[in-house]
């Protein structure tokens, strides 16, 4: 289970997320960011942007309650709120590595973090390091959608048994019907390694919405895939539904294993 949180300035928690036994549970804390909060590109030293309610203490304290979170920092996101993130091609990209490593080390310590998302979501027309730098970090999951997959292949192809997980946004296809959700699924399957795929649903946003999701996941399974989890985003908009998804996403996932 992968649940995005503290993206969207709302002042979320962790503790009114329901976590089942049974469940691997990501958090994906949102955002760190490359840059000051003017928005300028800081050379690959990453400072953390999610609600500053998901303090250090609060990691540690959903962790020793449930023995089965990890929590994980996601890299860029679409904005900080002013300024839209970008990948650059660094003029060192060594530095560039040598930056990002030593600053994620320092979140992953102070934390208590047990991985890396990749989100960039905004790229040059004419990239050539993408894959190179970022590959150079230790990442658990990427979370590419329908208009930056060509990186996120290149990515994948040279550094894919490092990556545990696929958190592909099909949301942003904006495909509402089982079906479409199928076929969109069956595409990625073809790009990204179909077991590490995971279909992901956005609370109370774009394409498939409300039963339909589940409805979908089952349809997935009557067609040969395997359900390994899912991606939700986000808990931030969640306590309005008092975390149905959640929980109902949990609830499959149980069943599918049993």
């Amino acid at each position: 289970m992968m649940e995005y949180i503290g993206a969207t300035g709302v002042q979320v928690k962790f503790d009114p997320v329901p976590i089942e036994e049974g469940i691997d549970f990501h958090f994906i804390l949102s955002f760190a960011i490359d840059a000051d909060p003017s928005g300028k590109a800081q050379n690959g030293t990453f400072s953390p942007y999610w609600a500053d309610t998901l303090t250090p203490a609060s990691v540690v304290a959903i962790k020793a309650r449930h023995h089965n979170v990890k929590a994980l920092a996601s890299l860029s996101g679409w904005s900080t709120g002013k300024t839209v993130p970008r990948w650059y091609d660094p003029l060192d990209p060594q530095l560039w590595i040598f930056n990002a490593f030593s600053s994620l080390q320092s979140l992953v310590t102070k934390y208590h973090l047990d991985g890396i998302d990749i989100d960039y979501e905004n790229f040059p027309k004419r990239n050539s390091t993408f894959a190179y730098c970022i590959g150079a970090i230790s990442i658990a999951t990427i979370a590419p959608f329908y208009t930056t997959v060509t990186p996120y292949i290149e990515l994948y192809k040279n550094y894919g048994s490092v990556i545990d997980y696929v958190n592909h946004q099909f949301y942003t296809n904006k495909v509402r019907t089982t079906i479409g959700y199928l076929e969109a699924f069956r595409l990625r399957a073809e790009q990204f390694d179909r077991d590490k795929l995971l279909p992901s649903y956005e609370i109370d946003g774009r394409g498939i919405q409300g039963d339909a999701f589940f409805e979908a996941l089952n349809l997935l399974k009557e067609n040969g895939f395997e359900v390994n989890g899912v991606m939700i985003f986000s808990a931030d908009a969640s306590s309005s539904n008092n975390y149905y998804y959640e929980r109902k996403s949990q609830a499959f996932l149980l069943n599918s294993t049993n």
